[in-house]
């Protein structure tokens, strides 16, 4: 999937695109919250993910044919490893992690995500810039901020499981840009959340989870039907539609915007506390995260009019070649 230069030109429809995303991605915290209430956390994420997986991929094989899950065994297993990384272990673990912290913590905490993704580069010798360093340090301060002081009394557990799967997260998607993966971002997307929901089922089965459909809730219902429908469908291809009409730096201010919702409608439907320490922890996490963005930003830019012959694209993204952006294919961004 192709991202458009920075100077795209943003449309009626870019801005409806990306509303969606803000209000749809933010929103999927609270749908998980609900829907662990009442169905235990990795085999609610097993039903999400195959159901999801199965409609995507219908939808698929019915518009584009079976030419569009041609892979290689290579990039086949490879798209398995991520949606293993991202799914089971990223979005899983956000389940587990709200059955003790709010769901507005939870967000901030995920948010810190690109930040993870810059210390991995020194992994491969690949040395961000100063301002990159510096934002990604601002970033950590808000991150210890609030594991120290933004949860209330038992929150320890999960902030250390949410703290987690975003390292799990930035691992996958920081291994996407690197590893043989198939050239259909749907069937890509497909793949992932399949492996997903069989790692989440496993998980389920090797802790011991058990499932009781007669107990589920309405609100747990409403909440899984929320995350396949919206979440992981209409926010993906809102998504995905955004990376091919839209400038990279608009697209990634979903980034910011996200957490923000997630906290005020945390606190709308939920009544959970938004204390000064929480809302001053976030904060900081997000600035750091918009000096990361904000400079790799510029630093692609640079590589843009270098390479006046169009070879290729510059990588820009989660799934990207290293700058921690969005995801080129992705079906959730930290989770949707």
């Amino acid at each position: 999937m192709t991202v458009n230069a920075p100077d795209a030109k943003v449309t009626p429809a870019v801005w409806g695109a990306l509303a969606i995303v803000y209000v749809v991605w933010g929103s999927t915290y609270l749908a998980i919250a609900l829907a662990v209430e009442t169905i235990p956390p990795m085999f609610s994420g097993a039903m999400r993910f195959f159901t999801a997986a199965a409609l995507l991929g219908g939808f698929l094989l019915v518009r584009s044919g079976r030419e569009a899950f041609r892979m290689t065994r290579r990039q086949f297993f490879g798209a398995a490893l991520v949606g293993l990384l991202l799914l089971t272990l990223g979005n899983g673990m956000v389940a587990v992690a709200e059955q003790h912290i709010s769901t507005g913590l939870a967000a901030l905490l995920v948010a810190s995500v690109p930040l993870w993704l810059v210390v991995f580069r020194f992994a491969v010798r690949d040395r961000p810039q100063p301002l990159t360093l510096a934002g990604v340090l601002v970033g950590l301060v808000g991150v210890a901020a609030l594991s120290l002081t933004g949860g209330e009394a038992g929150s320890t557990v999960g902030i250390v499981i949410i703290l987690f799967g975003s390292l799990t997260w930035a691992v996958g998607s920081f291994l996407s840009a690197r590893i043989a993966m198939p050239a259909n971002a749907f069937a890509t997307s497909a793949v992932e959340m399949l492996a997903g929901g069989l790692g989440l089922l496993l998980l389920g089965f090797v802790t011991g989870e058990r499932l009781d459909l007669t107990a589920i809730s309405g609100r747990s219902w409403a909440g899984l039907v929320y995350l396949i429908l919206v979440g992981s469908l209409i926010g993906f291809t809102s998504f995905a539609w955004l990376l091919g009409h839209a400038p990279i730096s608009l697209v990634s201010t979903y980034a910011y915007v996200n957490p923000a919702v997630a906290v005020a409608l945390g606190a709308l439907v939920l009544s959970e506390p938004v204390t000064i320490q929480v809302v001053a922890g976030g904060l900081i996490i997000l600035v750091g995260v918009a000096l990361v963005i904000s400079t790799e930003r510029s630093k692609r830019a640079e590589r843009v009019g270098e390479r006046v012959d169009g070879e290729g694209d510059v990588g820009l993204g989660v799934g990207g070649r290293h700058e921690p952006q969005p995801a080129r294919h992705h079906v959730d961004a930290p989770v949707e």
